[in-house]
C-alpha cells in the first residue's frame, strides 16, 4: 500500500499513526548494540503481552518516565513502594485496554525476592552484563554477530534458544514469541516485508 509520501511499507505500519510510521522507518530492524536501548526494548516488549505493540509505542514516553528512562540500575533497585506506584500509573496502564498479563508483569506476589518481573529482569540483565561485558555481546553471540533476514515468522529456532536461556537465568515474560518480536525490534532479525521500501534484498 502506498503511503502519502509514495513509499510502500510493511502491512502492520498503520498509515494513520505518525509515531508508528516513524518507528517503522527509523528503528524497527535497525541493529542495536547499545545496552541502554536493548534494555528499554526488552522491557517494552514484555508489556506487549498485555497490549498491542502500537499501544505500547504510543505510551513510550510515559513508560520512559515511569521507569526512570530505563536506567537498568535504578529499575533493578525498585522497592515495593515504587513497584506499587507503577501498578497505579495510569499513563502506562489503562485497565480498560490492558489485561491479566500486564498486571502480572508488575505484580510482586510470587516473584523472586518479592520483585515484579520487570524489576527482577533488570537484575538478571545486569548479571548478563557482568558475565559477557555487555548485554549486546550476549545477545549477538547467538548469531555470531550476523543479521538474520527472514519474514513471515512469529518465532524461530533462534528465538527458542534465546528464550530458553533467558528463562534459565530467571527472566520472566521472555517466551519465544515475545523474544522473536524483540529480536526483530533490535535488528538481530530483519523482517521488512517484500514490497516494503526497507526490505532487504540479497
Amino acid at each position: 500500500m502506498k503511503y502519502n509520501d509514495g513509499k510502500d511499507r510493511c502491512s502492520w505500519a498503520n498509515p494513520k499513526n505518525p509515531i508508528y510510521i516513524d518507528y517503522h522507518d527509523k528503528e524497527w530492524g535497525v541493529p542495536v548494540y547499545d545496552d541502554h536501548k536493548l534494555f528499554e526494548m526488552l522491557i517494552l516488549e514484555s508489556f506487549q503481552a498485555g497490549l498491542s505493540w502500537e499501544c505500547v509505542l504510543n505510551k513510550r514516553e510515559a513508560f520512559r518516565e515511569a521507569f526512570d528512562d530505563f536506567d537498568v540500575y535504578k529499575v533493578s533497585a525498585y522497592d515495593e513502594e515504587k513497584q506499587a506506584q507503577l501498578k497505579e500509573n495510569k499513563g502506562i496502564l489503562d485497565w480498560k485496554e490492558s489485561n491479566y498479563s500486564l498486571e502480572k508483569a508488575l505484580a510482586t506476589v510470587g516473584s523472586d525476592e518479592n520483585k515484579a518481573p520487570a524489576v527482577s529482569n533488570a537484575t538478571i540483565f545486569m548479571k548478563i552484563q557482568e558475565e559477557y561485558g555487555t548485554f549486546s555481546e550476549y545477545l549477538w553471540k547467538f548469531t555470531d554477530h550476523k543479521i538474520i533476514h527472514e519474514t513471515g515468522k512469529t518465532s524461530s529456532e533462534l528465538s527458542d534458544q534465546v528464550s530458553k536461556d533467558l528463562k534459565k537465568r530467571g527472566m520472566k515474560f521472555v517466551g519465544t514469541t515475545i523474544i522473536y518480536s524483540y529480536l526483530q525490534a533490535v535488528g538481530v532479525v530483519e523482517s521488512h516485508e517484500e514490497g516494503c521500501f526497507l526490505h532487504h534484498k540479497e
